[in-house]
């Protein structure tokens, strides 16, 4: 059995998917394998996995399956005793593998954990929350979230580290979100089971983030965002608290759309309050 298994689903962003692999080939010290799922990418993905990446074990799908079945898909070729669920437009810093090895045989309790997180510039990208969205409004599941263990709800999906036995017991991810939202019902579901969520500042990706989504219309990217959050809502909250968050995002959607249209007209460039326009309006079609 190896030690990490690297799941990577990709769509559409070939050239950074490339990179990706030629920076996890260069890791040592570590025994890995590679697990490539392709969401029916339109730039050739296939041919140059078979070119140039033989030894990658790869999934072509006819159609985009979300993010959380293809991940699902990968887990029935993995052989390792850690999975490695990880977005193709990053790049692996030297000596990464070893420090996420080093920090989860050092920590049992941890099921599930995040990394250290990079733009290309150097600068820190969030990867870390300490709490589950809008859980203000539901006060009895504060109180359940504070007794489980560990300080930390939830990690970014775009580099995260667990134990095979952990995803097995939970089952995978839960594939009724399509895209956005998943690595937050998992970092939940881990810790409803026991576990605790846990930070390797050590590992070090650099993420691009969001170039899967780059030919995506604004608004489209919008609805993914807030219908999985929904999705997790709906899932993990009262009904009661549900309808609060909604009442809430649809208020303050009103108010914004207001105040927006009432301010356009001393803006010289409305670009980025037009985006801001379309987003709340977005809020009103979802929420």
């Amino acid at each position: 059995m190896k030690d990490i298994s690297v799941v990577i689903v990709n769509y559409n962003v070939k050239d950074f998917l490339s990179k990706c692999l030629n920076s996890i080939a260069v890791q040592s010290g570590i025994e890995f394998e590679i697990i490539v799922v392709d969401n029916a990418s339109q730039d050739n993905t296939g041919d140059m996995m078979d070119s140039e990446f033989p030894y990658v074990k790869f999934i072509q799908n006819g159609e985009n399956m979300g993010f959380g079945r293809a991940n699902n898909q990968a887990l029935r070729l993995c052989d390792s005793r850690y999975l490695y669920f990880l977005n193709p437009d990053t790049i692996v810093r030297p000596n990464a593998f070893r420090s996420i090895i080093k920090f989860m045989d050092s920590h049992p309790e941890i099921g599930l954990a995040g990394t250290r997180l990079i733009n290309p510039d150097g600068s820190s990208q969030p990867s870390v929350e300490n709490r589950y969205p809008s859980q203000r409004y539901a006060r009895k599941e504060q109180a359940a979230f504070k007794r489980m263990k560990g300080d930390i709800a939830w990690v970014s999906g775009a580099s995260m580290i667990a134990r095979q036995e952990v995803i097995e017991s939970v089952k995978g991810f839960d594939e009724d979100f399509f895209l956005y939202a998943e690595e937050t019902d998992l970092c939940l579901r881990i810790r409803k089971a026991g576990w605790a969520i846990g930070y390797i500042p050590e590992a070090v990706i650099v993420h691009w983030k969001g170039k899967s989504e780059q030919d995506t219309v604004q608004a489209e990217v919008w609805k993914k965002k807030f219908r999985g959050e929904l999705t997790f809502y709906k899932k993990h909250y009262p009904e009661k608290v549900v309808r609060k968050i909604r009442n809430a995002s649809r208020i303050k959607a009103y108010w914004r759309i207001f105040t927006l249209k009432m301010m356009m007209p001393f803006y010289k460039n409305n670009k980025e309050q037009l985006k801001k326009l379309e987003k709340y309006k977005t809020v009103l079609d979802i929420f």
